[in-house]
Formats: structure tokens, sequence, C-alpha cells
């Protein structure tokens, strides 16, 4: 089983989320709805957020606390900013916090992701189905 969560203020990661989302044939789906969380066993967790004031949204965090690790086979971090890719290292380090494989790439675009960046984003997630 595949499933991509995301967090996004600004509506860039979510179009980022969106995009791998279809690449991996799945919805993804907002941290902070209530259909979010793992319940079943995942084979590939796509997972992305972005920086806000240098830290992880607290929605973000929360939902990295509460992720099960013994229900993630592997995770795969996604992320867009205007600042850095300093987020990417945030969400991994939660992860492997939990005992969750982290993949070492990552999909990350500057700002707002133009089409061809979609599209990169696309053929990103399926290179781990």
């Amino acid at each position: 089983m595949v499933a991509v969560r995301y967090y996004s203020k600004s509506g860039n990661t979510k179009l980022l989320a969106e995009a791998i989302g279809r690449g991996a044939g799945v919805l993804p789906i907002s941290v902070d709805e209530d259909s979010a969380k793992i319940t079943e066993d995942i084979d590939v967790l796509f997972i992305g957020g972005a920086l806000y004031a240098y830290g992880l949204d607290k929605e973000m965090n929360n939902y990295l606390a509460g992720i099960d690790g013994k229900k993630v086979k592997k995770a795969v971090v996604f992320s867009t900013s205007w600042i850095s890719k300093h987020s990417i290292d945030l969400i991994k380090k939660a992860l492997k916090e939990k005992g969750i494989q982290v993949e070492e790439e990552a999909c990350y675009f500057r700002n707002k992701p133009n089409d061809n960046q979609l599209k990169q984003a696309e053929e990103f997630a399926k290179k781990f189905i």
C-alpha cells in the first residue's frame, strides 16, 4: 500500500503532493485531516512539508510524532520552500527516530513548482512504487 501525506499553507507543497499522488496512483491527504492517520501497513509513505519560521509547522510536527513506525516500511520525503531544503532534513530525522527506513533521495522545488517540475515529481514517485 502507498500513501501520500503533506502539509501546505501556501499551496505549493499541495501542488507537489498532488503530482506525487498522480505518479503513485493515490490521492494525497493533508496531515490536518482526520483521514490522514495511518491505520494500515504502508509500504511507501510519501510525506512532505515546508519550513515555517525555520521549522516545521506544528501540524506536521504533531503528525510526525503520532506516526506508528511499525506501520510504515519506507518513507520518501518531498518539500517546497523559498528559503532552504532544511524541512527535508527535519522530516527525515523525525521518521528515522520512529525506526522508519527513509530514502536518501528527496523531491524538492524552490517556491511554486512549474508544470515541468510537476511532471518530474510524477516520475520521481514512480521510482519508488
